[in-house]
């Protein structure tokens, strides 16, 4: 149980900042991640189209915010 919550925040935040970026690391997971949706069937998209419509309107949607 978090008891105090700022205390969490600025420990996580010291610890973003002291940890430096490994690339090489980042693109392994994604590289993972593709292979683990290509496996379920999620990628290739069947048909890359498909719902178009429903992308274009979220777009206009929060184009206008």
């Amino acid at each position: 149980m978090i008891r105090n919550r700022r205390l969490l925040d600025e420990f996580e935040r010291s610890l973003l900042k002291s940890t430096p970026i490994d690339v090489a690391q980042n693109l392994r997971i994604i590289d993972a991640l593709y292979e683990q949706a290509r496996l379920l069937g999620a990628f290739p998209l069947k048909d890359p189209l498909e719902d178009i419509d429903i992308d274009i309107r979220y777009a206009k949607a929060l184009r206008v915010l």
